[in-house]
């Protein structure tokens, strides 16, 4: 199994890696929040090239990022969705939303 993390790989890069599920879900959405908030860059990308195995928990922390990133008042882009990812996403008629790659 691999661990899950998200930091700020570099100024305004915010790296989503390992397994997106319910035992990481919670831990990840405090610290990706205080990461965005923590933040002075004015765009933020969401990079997911490094998520090995996602649910639907990943889904929501992505839809939790970008709103974070909106009501800081950046711009957010999407970089390197799984494809396991947006089949999630179009379950639920969110193709569009995270159409940023």
């Amino acid at each position: 199994m691999s661990l899950a993390a998200v930091s700020m790989s570099e100024p305004g890069v915010l790296r989503l890696t390992g397994v997106l599920d319910y035992t990481s879900g919670a831990a990840l959405r405090a610290e990706g929040k205080a990461l965005i908030a923590a933040s002075g860059e004015s765009r933020m990308m969401l990079d997911c090239s490094g998520v090995t195995h996602s649910s639907s928990v990943g889904l929501a922390l992505l839809l939790s990022f970008m709103r974070d990133a909106e009501a800081a008042g950046k711009f957010w882009e999407l970089r390197g969705l799984p494809q396991e990812l947006r089949e999630i996403a179009e379950v639920y008629d969110l193709g569009e939303v995270l159409s940023g790659d």
